[in-house]
């Protein structure tokens, strides 16, 4: 064979086992079965402890990630959107929207300590260590309480202009960044002076709600609902790559040993993509998970992600005034959809 075709046909084959290996980066592993009725929101691994907690409702359900089996719960959370965890205190922090408050929970016992008064419908929170602070963002109150979260008590509320989601601490830069979802941008936090400092514009994404962060390469992966994430840069506020993604994205996580960012999407697909650099955002796999499956939480010990979704009735024929609203969840259908990098699939 003519020596250029050898080459040629060296690079297919090369090019074709890249595209096979990118096609099979994440594989489905399990499922583990929660049940219960009503809806869910965030989850959120401590891989320390090997536990998962997942929003459920009226209640926040404990997952041994060692089991796969549903351990516990911590009760009385109405309406709630997440949890957190603060290791060091052996405390976590949940948001319960329907009440505007948040528990501060003894994670040894599931009991709630106590609870504390917050803007309306609070939503996503983070904890930044470097201050102690838990920051809880209301999303209908348009704004964050931060919290000390040893003492449990209020230390400032901050004026966001606008729907906050999802957000990400910097410890290192003091700073939090908040998606603002109405208005397309990332706020960004002065944790020392308790104050927005600026504010980023996500152009051309637009409705975020998924935030995570690689702080080594200070990089934001943000997903939109004009079905798009971004990557940001933290030092200079701008856009710097997108990747596109499925509708309906609610979740993001990041791998910083992988350096993969994931993007979980209502329509039942996640978008994996690869952070070649800091200016190159690369997909390598739209995973198929399954209708609902919106948020998303990545154990950084196994880099196994973690994906909550549940049986639906068939949506009523509205009237064709009327916007079709969420579709009613089946009882005691609700799980969690485990998926492994490819040679974790293996038997």
């Amino acid at each position: 064979m003519h020596l250029k075709a050898l080459l040629a046909l060296g690079f297919s084959v090369a090019l074709l086992c890249e595209t096979v290996a990118a096609e099979e980066a994440y594989k489905f592993l399990n499922e583990i079965p929660i049940g219960g009725e009503g809806g869910w929101d965030y989850v959120t691994v401590d891989a320390t402890a090997r536990r998962l907690y997942l929003s459920h409702a009226t209640k926040v359900v404990v997952v041994d990630l060692t089991k796969n089996a549903v351990t516990g719960e911590i009760g009385d959370t109405p309406g709630v959107h997440g949890l957190i965890v603060v290791l060091d205190l052996e405390r976590g922090f949940s948001s319960n929207g329907k009440e505007s408050k948040v528990s501060v929970v003894d994670l040894k016992t599931l009991r709630t300590i106590s609870k504390i008064d917050t803007g309306a419908n609070p939503d996503a929170l983070v904890y930044e260590p470097r201050h102690g602070e838990v920051y809880v963002f209301n999303h209908s109150g348009n704004s964050a309480t931060v919290i000390n979260a040893k003492t449990a008590g209020v230390v400032n509320t901050i004026a966001l202009g606008g729907n906050p989601e999802f957000a990400a601490a910097d410890s290192a830069a003091e700073r939090i960044y908040c998606n603002v979802e109405d208005k397309s941008e990332v706020a960004v936090i002065d944790t020392a002076k308790h104050e927005v400092v600026a504010r980023w514009s996500l152009a051309p994404g637009t409705e975020p709600t998924g935030m995570a962060f690689d702080a080594t390469h200070h990089r934001l992966f943000v997903g939109c609902h004009n079905k798009l994430m971004a990557m940001l840069d933290t030092e200079t506020g701008k856009v710097v790559a997108t990747v596109p993604i499925g509708a309906g994205v609610d979740g993001c996580a990041f791998d910083g040993t992988t350096q993969l960012a994931f993007a979980s999407c209502g329509d039942g697909t996640t978008t994996i993509a690869k952070e070649e650099t800091p200016q190159k955002l690369t997909t390598i796999q739209t995973l198929k998970t399954e209708r609902g499956a919106r948020t998303i939480a990545l154990d950084p010990q196994t880099h196994r992600i973690y994906l909550p979704t549940a049986q639906f009735h068939p949506p009523p024929s509205p009237a064709p005034s009327v916007s079709p609203g969420r579709p009613m969840i089946v009882p005691n259908t609700l799980k969690l959809l485990v998926y492994g990098q490819a040679e974790s699939a293996k038997p």
